[in-house]
């Protein structure tokens, strides 16, 4: 069971705000803040050369960490400053011909989309979206019957920014195994809110965020790459850490993931991502999963109470994003309402999931994210400040 009182303490911030904006960028834990400013500190003293080598133990483990969090290899996990460049290197690295095909969900995230518009402009490549099922998942029967040799890439988001859906991931990625089609998971909003086992899921890439449910620094992200595709895949850009100079026209790439990394990072931020992966491996995963859970169901169910306001989650098996409009208020102003009620929440666009929200006629959307840290009183107060808004 976790020790919320003691995760509390963790979480200075908690005593004076109900926070549920972990879907944007969750609060970091003491451990975390503390060591990106040991780092800061010591590259003050010494300089930042100097400050990486002396700390290149504690800086090489954080490989180990993620690797750990996602039951793959060290070698497998390339350190980035976001998950958009993660995500951008792993997919712009695939080669892409007129008339190939690129399958996606129906609640992809626009940052994604927008790349596929971009390179089915430049190459000829066709984007075609897999129906949802009657739930609002991706349909995996539709999936299977849209396969042929014209398939080069299956890339989906798991846990879209709004819509509360979790996609199947894992029976998506039986798909792709069974017809040796690269599969790409953008897992920003499930690393850290749940267990996530690459082998389970049997995705060939997978890009991830520290800013949200994992309780990491913002400017941190990280890729991982299965062994077997690392060589399949041509960074498209490159610099002198992915690849050696061996010769005056010639150069070696690396042969494991950190081919995907430039030379130059921020290793404060590094530092302080690799303690909030051990943060949450210490927790528990599974832990980690059914407190959301309980939490964010405890939200929905109280919200579906509130007369005028509407659910807008998808799914079986709804994730810790809450989405839910209220009549008579924009979302911009409920997230005033809540702010002035000492509650952080947020909103969802339509922009970011285009294609979701035109099919469901969706205006932008108020979205509260619960996490472990968080309190059942906490979820009441947001429910009653509805009550609130539409009494």
């Amino acid at each position: 069971m976790l020790d919320i009182d003691q995760i509390r303490a963790d979480t200075p911030a908690a005593e004076r705000l109900v926070y549920f904006h972990n879907a944007g960028a969750a609060l970091m834990p003491v451990p975390v803040v503390d060591a990106q400013k040991r780092h800061l500190d010591l590259e003050a003293e010494i300089g930042g050369y100097a400050a990486a080598d002396r700390e290149a133990g504690r800086l090489d483990a954080v490989y180990g960490s993620v690797a750990r969090l996602l039951n793959a290899a060290p070698d497998e996990i390339a350190l980035t400053e976001n998950a958009t460049v993660a995500w951008q290197m792993a997919f712009y690295g695939l080669r892409f011909q007129p008339g190939d095909r690129i399958l996606t969900a129906e609640a992809e995230y626009g940052a994604n989309y927008v790349a596929y518009l971009q390179v089915a402009r430049r190459t000829g490549a066709i984007i075609d979206v897999v129906p949802s099922d009657a739930t609002g998942e991706l349909d995996v029967d539709q999936l299977e019957r849209m396969i042929d040799d014209r398939v080069k890439l299956i890339a989906i988001t798991w846990v879209p920014t709004n819509g509360g859906l979790t996609n199947p991931a894992a029976a998506v990625g039986r798909v792709a195994r069974a017809h040796g089609i690269p599969y790409l998971l953008d897992a920003c909003q499930a690393v850290g809110q749940m267990p996530v086992d690459v082998e389970a899921i049997g995705c060939d890439l997978l890009a991830a965020t520290g800013r949200k449910f994992l309780r990491g620094p913002r400017g941190t992200g990280f890729l991982y790459v299965r062994n077997s595709m690392i060589e399949r895949i041509e960074p498209p850009m490159i610099d002198h850490f992915a690849a050696v100079w061996v010769a005056r026209d010639r150069y070696e790439l690396r042969t494991d993931a950190r081919r995907f990394e430039t030379w130059e990072n921020n290793y404060a931020a590094r530092m302080g991502l690799g303690v909030a992966v051990d943060y949450a491996l210490a927790l528990g995963l599974d832990r980690i999963e059914a407190r959301s859970r309980l939490l964010s169901g405890r939200l929905r169910a109280g919200l579906a109470a509130v007369r005028g306001v509407t659910i807008r989650d998808l799914g079986r098996n709804p994730s810790a994003i809450v989405s839910f409009t209220v009549e008579g208020h924009d979302a911009s102003a409920v997230v005033k309402a809540a702010e002035a009620a000492g509650i952080t929440i947020g909103a969802s666009n339509p922009s970011s999931t285009r294609l979701d929200a035109e099919a469901r006629h969706l205006p932008p959307l108020v979205r509260a994210s619960p996490h472990y840290y968080n309190t059942e009183a906490e979820v009441d107060r947001l429910i009653a400040l509805c009550e609130r808004l539409t009494a």
